[in-house]
């Protein structure tokens, strides 16, 4: 791994969760924790979002799947609206998410629910 993964993974990252978001987090972020989104960007969004054999809108659903089933709603929003960003639908989320009610149960999908409707509200209204 190396600056290629960076390159690319910061390709790859401003296509899904968008620049606007991209850019918003390198201005907010604590420069203590900045090697962290630094690491994901060539770990993560370099190394295995940019593998072959899958493409990037469905790894966008294999995520979204995986933070809703643990619970995690921050960083849910933030690859609902990347998933959105990607091809999947509204429609075709929300399947996805009354799917993960027969396996992470019925508070996960419920609460991913909430964040789809949530991240729909805020796209029509114009907020990033």
């Amino acid at each position: 791994m190396g600056d290629q993964d960076a390159v690319r993974g910061a390709q790859t990252r401003r296509q899904v969760v968008g620049a606007d978001h991209v850019d918003r987090t390198a201005r907010e972020v604590d420069p203590f924790i900045a090697p962290f989104f630094e690491l994901g960007t060539e770990h993560v969004w370099g190394a295995l979002w940019s593998r072959p054999g899958l493409e990037v809108k469905y790894r966008s659903l294999v995520v979204i799947s995986v933070l809703a089933s643990l619970g995690r709603m921050h960083e849910l929003r933030t690859h609902t609206r990347g998933a959105l960003n990607v091809g999947w639908t509204p429609t075709e989320l929300r399947e996805a998410f009354l799917q993960l009610a027969g396996y992470a149960g019925y508070p996960a999908a419920i609460d991913a629910l909430r964040v789809l409707a949530d991240v729909m509200k805020e796209t029509a209204a114009g907020t990033p």
